[in-house]
């Protein structure tokens, strides 16, 4: 069976580069690279291929090979399709090159035609559908986030709607995930919320039966238990690296997030600043990725700069040089190695989001042991409904506090019952099997999915007007 996974922005290769360090490169890419990986491995009948955007240019030079492979995944291959311009795109700006990257796609495999696509995001999704519509070949729909919550979060009104989407490109991101949703032979979500939250927003309405069981499916993503586990020590390298930019007598508040404003790192650090209790008790540490200092950071790109100037002010203010630390990590392996240092120092992990659509990061520091106190918006409630971890309202200092006091009262309960619901219930294995048996499973059906590919004009805009009154 060959299965091929429609991942038009981002990229991958073998060294991850640029991985979770830039919005089109994060925690998508490793569910896509994981889970890809993993259907590979479970049997010898089964090859996949990860099918993304072919780059021509020098400052993305990873990305410039048509066919590529990652260590450790022998039935697995990176495939580089040609669409656009040789230079990286980001993913708004990818929407008129989806008809070429499907036409290469079909070029490419006419051979060797797949069984089966997997589409991942918005323009993975509509790939999916123009792709179906020309060869037959059903697909799964796996959202990742969808652009009306986005759309939600920024308050758009009459006044700022051209700029904000001429930037984002909301009425395409729309109208491509409306069509995966109501072609999709299968919706893979990651939890219920997602599924009865989410895609029941009013710009998806009538576009699937949120209660049919044959329509939608929730798997769980899972971690990568080689690489997040607590065995994975710091190497004397490592270890000396860390420890020439904190100090260890304290234990540790982490936040290891991409510097993104939806991950609302100034919260916490405010939050921080404003309660003696956590400054008496901890230190805090924001990994970041190549930021050499970051308290020069005027050469920052104006989204970088705009997270972190306020958050630098906050720690001068509140002379706080000696208690918030910058650790730069830059690979997953590394990661791992650092969760598990800063567990010996009784350390949390805060995963402060205003939204998170299912919450990979903070499953991967409990499966190092690591507490877990994590918004309670979205993916997070569903995973940590147990009371395996703390769950804070993200836009509340005060909330914040109390859940780490939480931790500080129960350090061993919740360190190990966090760790026990990760290799209970989210390994990549457990996902990659549910996910072979959803592929498995419409294959076997042997049905002819209607394929309708249809634009609405003004979506976005009809819906605005309607939300804040305007005409």
């Amino acid at each position: 069976m060959k299965i091929l996974f429609f991942n038009p922005q981002g990229n991958f290769d073998k060294y991850d580069s640029h991985m979770t360090e830039h919005p089109d490169f994060g925690g998508q890419l490793i569910y896509v690279k994981e889970l890809a990986g993993n259907i590979s491995e479970i049997s010898e009948n089964i090859s996949v291929d990860i099918v993304t955007r072919r780059i021509n240019d020098p400052d993305w030079s990873e990305f410039s090979g048509e066919i590529d492979y990652i260590p450790g995944y022998k039935k697995m291959r990176i495939i580089r399709i040609k669409s656009g311009p040789g230079k990286f795109l980001r993913k708004e700006e990818l929407w008129p090159y989806i008809d070429e990257y499907v036409n290469n796609i079909i070029d490419f495999y006419k051979n060797d035609m797949p069984d089966f696509v997997t589409a991942h995001y918005g323009d993975g999704g509509l790939a999916a559908c123009k792709f179906s519509y020309l060869t037959g070949i059903p697909f799964t729909f796996t959202g990742h986030s969808l652009g009306a919550q986005k759309i939600d979060k920024m308050n758009l009104n009459k006044n700022n709607f051209e700029e904000i989407n001429n930037y984002y490109n909301f009425e395409m991101r729309i109208n491509a995930e409306r069509n995966s949703i109501k072609n999709a032979a299968r919706i893979i979500t990651s939890t219920n919320q997602e599924r009865f939250e989410q895609y029941s927003h009013k710009l998806y309405e009538g576009c699937a039966d949120l209660n049919d069981n044959k329509k939608f499916s929730v798997i769980s993503p899972g971690v990568n238990t080689e690489i997040f586990n607590p065995e994975n020590k710091c190497d004397d390298i490592l270890k000396s690296a860390i420890e020439k930019n904190i100090r260890r007598d304290r234990p540790y508040i982490i936040l290891s997030s991409r510097f993104d404003e939806k991950k609302n790192h100034f919260t916490a650090v405010k939050a921080y600043a404003e309660s003696d209790f956590l400054k008496k008790n901890y230190y805090m540490v924001l990994f970041i990725r190549n930021i050499e200092n970051p308290y020069n950071y005027e050469y920052l790109n104006t989204k970088e700069k705009n997270i972190l100037a306020p958050i630098i002010k906050i720690i001068l203010d509140n002379n706080l040089t000696q208690n918030i630390f910058f650790l730069d990590i830059k690979s997953q392996k590394d990661l791992a190695k650092t969760y598990n240092y800063f567990y010996e120092l009784k350390s949390l992990f805060l995963l402060p989001s205003f939204y998170e659509p299912f919450g990979l990061a903070p499953i991967e520091a409990a499966a190092c042991r690591l507490p877990v106190v994590a918004t309670k918006n979205g993916g997070p409630a569903d995973i940590f409904r147990d009371n395996s971890g703390i769950l804070v309202d993200p836009s509340d200092t005060e909330s914040i506090v109390s859940g780490i006091k939480k931790i500080y009262e129960n350090y061993n309960y919740f360190s190990e019952r966090g760790y026990r619901l990760v290799i209970n219930n989210y390994t990549w294995k457990t996902t990659a099997e549910k996910y072979l048996k959803e592929i498995t499973d419409i294959i076997s059906e042997n049905k002819n999915n209607p394929i309708i590919i249809d634009y609405k004009e003004n979506i976005v805009k009809n819906y605005i007007n309607k939300k804040t009154g305007e005409k």
